[in-house]
């Protein structure tokens, strides 16, 4: 049971840029992992598996298939009477309410939605990193320390420090200082975007926070930094497995992290299960020519090239001579015979034709090895494609002017407004 009622409030609104061709159809707490499930599902998980089953998930960008994906919360366990998921997009009416400008400025335009939940504390996510981890135990220590606000906290390595928010506290865990960003880091203590707020202090500090003058509605930019030298605030620490997947290489490399002998994000642990919605698929079928070596096969798919060392989602076809290493293939994409895929990110409903090589070596490359396809893209026969590419979706086969594609390249269609051009 909870210590207290705790409102949980994810914010799942953001465009997440930086997974470039991932997230350009969607926002990026929806983007697939691991196989079976969504970014989100590991927030939406601890929720209830931390007793809280109030929830609501701030949505904006791009938002459709994370609404078709919680739907009304029945994977989680949210589809009840008391409590329950709820999704709170931003909306006109004549009070002030517009888009959201911001993470503090989107809690500002749902207060009456808090206020309506009425909980004594307000448990503040982000939608999009991977990580399991027991709120009540954050519950309990702010309560311990009579907090008004606790940030989570977590040592990152030093040398990407400058990535997150950075905090200093003394021997009591209370926060001194807190930098979003800083250039030059003084500490390696991030924040993990997870608050507990008091209600009464949330509430006072977002009004503050949307009646200023140039800021940019943040928590970490503007609202932390400035509430530390009249609150009680106080850091807790996280020792667990926690991933900001915001990038590129970093969602890679937490995919490949899920294909190691001892995982250091176990998802198989029954006391701590991640939920997903349930497809009804087949079972793997695995072909007389199929190789497969240390990976993750989804429901539903055939395989019968090679692949190691990949994670393959739920309906994927790999052909006969096809070869996939250390790559990442999502649901219902076609491999087709022949074709080669090292260091690759291939969204849903891919096709790969016949004797296609996605990330090619190429010595003269000195930028990043990874090269993502995106959803709904038809890559003609042939087609040789170097190393750290950018493939956009919906691209068609009349799409790819030459069969020779060098590393680095970006290749999209033109977005609406620069048809208007």
């Amino acid at each position: 049971m909870p210590l207290v009622e705790t409102l949980a409030m994810i914010l799942a609104g953001g465009e997440g840029k930086r997974l470039d061709v991932l997230s350009e159809k969607r926002a990026k707490p929806a983007v697939p992992f691991g196989g079976k499930y969504r970014i989100i599902d590991f927030c939406l998980s601890n929720c209830v598996n931390s007793d809280i089953y109030y929830v609501g998930v701030l949505t904006q960008y791009n938002p459709r298939s994370l609404h078709e994906h919680i739907k009304i919360g029945k994977a989680w366990d949210l589809d009840r009477i008391k409590g329950g998921v709820f999704i709170l997009q931003p909306y006109i009416s004549d009070e002030r309410t517009n888009w959201y400008r911001g993470t503090a400025d989107a809690i500002y335009q749902n207060l009456r939605f808090i206020r309506d939940v009425n909980p004594e504390l307000v448990l503040i996510l982000s939608g999009d990193h991977i990580y399991k981890m027991d709120y009540r135990k954050m519950v309990k220590f702010h309560l311990e320390r009579k907090a008004e606000v606790t940030i989570s906290a977590i040592e990152v390595p030093w040398e990407e420090a400058s990535r997150f928010g950075i905090m200093k506290i003394d021997e009591e865990g209370r926060v001194l200082s807190f930098e979003e960003k800083p250039r030059s880091p003084e500490s390696n203590l991030a924040s993990m975007g997870i608050y507990i707020f008091n209600r009464k202090t949330l509430e006072e500090e977002v009004k503050k926070e949307a009646m200023r003058e140039g800021t940019s509605y943040d928590f970490g930019k503007d609202v932390i930094p400035r509430l530390i030298s009249y609150n009680r605030v106080f850091a807790y620490r996280f020792e667990g497995y926690w991933k900001d997947v915001g990038t590129l290489v970093a969602f890679w490399e937490a995919n490949m992290e899920l294909l190691q002998s001892e995982p250091p994000l176990n998802l198989r642990d029954k006391d701590w299960p991640i939920y997903t919605p349930l497809e009804d698929r087949p079972p793997v079928k695995l072909g007389r020519t199929a190789v497969v070596e240390n990976s993750i096969i989804g429901s539903g798919s055939i395989i019968n090239g090679v692949v190691e060392h990949s994670v393959i989602f739920s309906g994927v076809y790999v052909a006969e001579g096809a070869r996939v290493i250390d790559s990442i293939v999502m649901n219902d994409s076609r491999i087709g015979e022949n074709s080669f895929l090292d260091q690759v990110v291939v969204d849903k409903q891919v096709i790969v034709e016949n004797e296609v090589y996605l990330g090619r070596e190429d010595e003269s490359w000195g930028g990043e090895n990874i090269t993502v396809v995106g959803k709904n893209c038809h890559i003609p026969p042939g087609t040789v494609i170097g190393r750290g590419c950018r493939i956009g979706p919906d691209l068609a086969v009349e799409d790819f002017h030459s069969v020779l594609i060098k590393s680095g390249t970006v290749l999209k269609k033109p977005s609406y407004s620069e048809g208007l051009k």
